[in-house]
């Protein structure tokens, strides 16, 4: 048993976190937004795993400091075999389930399944959208909503009303009836009043359901809306607002703070034509939460899914260091590379939790940090454990059949690293 460190091992370990971190960056980037993020994170984990995996046996066979030459000379072709399955096929169970598990609702977080639509329809919405894509851009959003989503829509002017109460648009024929409904609107020449629409949003909003309202004007309110916010503050409903168009800062200020004092975002629209990109993006933060990411559209993460990206990344960091040990069948560099792990992974999701702010370049630079971090301190913690090496078993028995008294007396003595 020796403390010991194969430099080689450490650079290629290095060079594996990048090239892994590359092709993951490029599958987070390529695979369509409809797949289930588990699966997508698993594959990020998975084929991290992989790549170090690989290149962690190349480095061994190149320089076998950790595991000897008779692992070299005997027992490279079941690395080969195990290469696979003790990385790719572990870490993708792992990281998928620990995914699956940060999505669940914590803290008193509500998955949001229902949406009110709180759409402007005053007499100077004419003028700054005359082809009506307001309308097109809700319609675009009910397309994409999943089958436990519910939608209700408000049309305000002077006065409010609901001309499509709540209801389910899982189904194509659900959505159309409610494209009928949307169609059938017809334009005003009144003016605008957020009271109303508020008032008249919270009206067919359920509490025992997780919901946002988007609320879309081109327009000021001098109405007294103050009971309304309050209502939602205490609801936990984030508000997320679109302003269309407005020339003057009185506007602007009213809308954004709306959505700020709820937790939600507000969204400023120079053309009619970029509405239904404002819309795409307040639904994607719906569901959106990533351990390799957070989404700049989505109110403040809240503290216990940061402790919870920091417990996965401590327990990937644990399954990449036992599925590299399994790799090289040494149940010494398991205990040592698993326990790096842990240390590494906590490292990693430090860094994650300090570093991830939306931007993707940023995000990006500080998920390669994180994932060096992590393969380093792997490769360094057999300086910490001591290993031995995995010894040539077979051989002994060898010569125990050979020799059996001398045998006897050499099996009492022997022992491998092997699992």
């Amino acid at each position: 048993m020796q403390r010991k460190i194969n430099m080689l091992l450490l650079l290629f370990s290095l060079i594996g976190a990048a090239v892994g971190f590359a092709i993951g960056e490029i599958v987070l980037r390529v695979l369509p937004e409809t797949w289930p993020s588990y699966v997508v994170i698993g594959l990020y984990f998975g084929i991290l795993a992989l790549s170090v995996g690989l290149f962690c046996l190349i480095a061994e066979l190149m320089s076998p400091s950790l595991n000897g030459h008779s692992w070299r000379q005997r027992y490279t072709d079941l690395s080969w075999k195990l290469l696979v399955p003790a990385t790719l096929v572990l870490l993708f169970a792992v990281g998928g389930a620990l995914q699956f598990v940060y999505g669940l609702e914590f803290g008193g977080t509500k998955k949001i399944r229902d949406i009110v639509l709180v759409i402007d329809n005053s007499g100077s919405m004419k003028e700054t959208d005359p082809n009506n894509d307001r309308y097109k851009a809700a319609k675009g959003l009910i397309a994409e909503m999943d089958k436990d989503k519910r939608v209700a829509i408000v049309s305000f002017a002077n006065t409010a009303e609901l001309i499509q109460p709540m209801v389910n648009v899982g189904a194509n024929s659900q959505k159309t009836a409610v494209y009928d409904v949307i169609d059938g609107i017809e334009p005003t020449e009144d003016g605008t009043n957020f009271h109303s629409a508020l008032t008249e949003a919270l009206r067919v909003i359920q509490a025992d359901r997780g919901t946002m309202v988007i609320f879309m004007s081109d327009g000021f309110s001098d109405s007294n809306i103050t009971e309304q916010m309050d209502q939602l503050k205490s609801k936990g409903i984030a508000l997320h607002t679109v302003g269309l168009k407005i020339g003057y800062d009185q506007g602007t200020l009213l809308l954004r703070d709306m959505a700020e004092s709820t937790g939600g975002t507000y969204y400023d629209v120079e053309q009619s034509d970029g509405l239904s990109t404002a819309f795409r993006s307040i639904y994607l933060t719906i569901d959106n939460r990533s351990l390799l990411s957070i989404n700049p559209n989505a109110s403040e993460e809240p503290t216990i899914y940061k402790g919870i990206r920091l417990l996965s990344l401590v327990l990937i960091g644990l399954a990449l260091g036992i599925a590299l040990g399994i790799m090289f069948d040494n149940r010494f560099l398991a205990l040592s590379f698993g326990a790096g792990g842990v240390v590494g992974g906590l490292a990693a999701g430090l860094i994650l939790n300090a570093g991830l702010s939306g931007e993707g370049f940023t995000d990006g630079l500080f998920r390669l940090l994180a994932l060096l971090a992590l393969a380093a301190v792997i490769a360094l913690f057999t300086l910490v454990i001591p290993i031995g090496e995995k010894t040539n078993a077979r051989r002994g028995r060898d010569r125990a059949a050979a020799n059996p008294r001398e045998g006897s007396g050499r099996s009492r003595n022997s022992r491998s690293s092997g699992f």
